[in-house]
């Protein structure tokens, strides 16, 4: 009874996690250039003295779905999207290079452009500061024109840094952002990366599919609860059973 035990407990372990990474899915429905995490489950033998004779289904993450969410029009000089493949490139906290989706940048108090995380937005030369300027103007490469105030006639200052590596060579962790791979060179500037001027991308994460497999776990999770019941119940059976012979 206790090996029956274990796996309906493991059972509900894993459906548990995941309902967690598909409830972390369907919270960012609206959160700007999320890109939403795949789950699945796999079968799991049970090693222990012996040979595996039990197998239980285990939940991971085995990636991340990458393709373009839909284009909002926003009509702010300063939210980009990028059409297509790509990714703008941004520093963390650590100093490390790490890439988003994200494009709703702002220019904070010092002229550095940071995106609605309040990370900074990397150019040519490391993080992008923009002069104070009456027009900020993002071309389709990512080029970044100014206004100065008092000023006529637009003046390019840098240019923001787009990459587009290839997706086996990149993940998702748990900060939110896209890094490289262990071992993955920083790959150079795309050309080819377009950028389009007031739009924001949205979440790739679709909603009726992610709310029924919340659903469908759910029922999962209560069908293991109720094996363990069983188990237990049969477990006091038996007992009964050898207190009678």
């Amino acid at each position: 009874m206790d090996k029956a035990l274990y796996i309906a407990m493991s059972g509900a372990k894993q459906n548990m996690l995941s309902q967690a990474a598909h409830a972390n899915n369907l919270a960012n429905i609206n959160t700007t250039g999320f890109k939403e995490d795949f789950a699945q489950a796999r079968s799991m033998p049970v090693y222990g003295d012996g040979l595996p004779t039990r197998a239980y289904a285990l939940s991971e993450r085995p990636g991340t779905n990458f393709q373009q969410g839909p284009l909002i029009q926003t009509g702010n000089s300063l939210d980009v999207a990028l059409k297509g493949e790509g990714w703008i490139a941004v520093q963390t906290a650590d100093g490390s290079e790490a890439y988003t989706r994200a494009g709703n940048l702002s220019i904070d108090v010092n002229g550095q452009l940071r995106t609605g995380a309040g990370l900074p937005v990397l150019g040519n030369g490391g993080p992008l500061v923009i002069p104070p300027a009456a027009t900020v103007e993002v071309g389709a490469d990512g080029t970044i024109s100014v206004i100065p105030l008092g000023g006529e006639g637009l003046a390019q200052i840098d240019r923001i840094r787009l990459v587009n590596p290839d997706s086996n060579e990149i993940e998702k962790r748990e900060d939110g952002l896209i890094h490289l791979k262990d071992g993955i060179a920083e790959p150079d500037f795309d050309a080819n990366v377009r950028v389009e001027q007031g739009f924001l991308e949205g979440s790739n994460v679709n909603a009726v599919s992610s709310l029924t497999d919340i659903l469908s776990l759910s029922r999962q999770y209560e069908l293991q609860v109720k094996l363990m019941g069983q188990a237990d119940q049969n477990s006091e059976s038996a007992a009964r059973l050898l207190q009678f012979s």
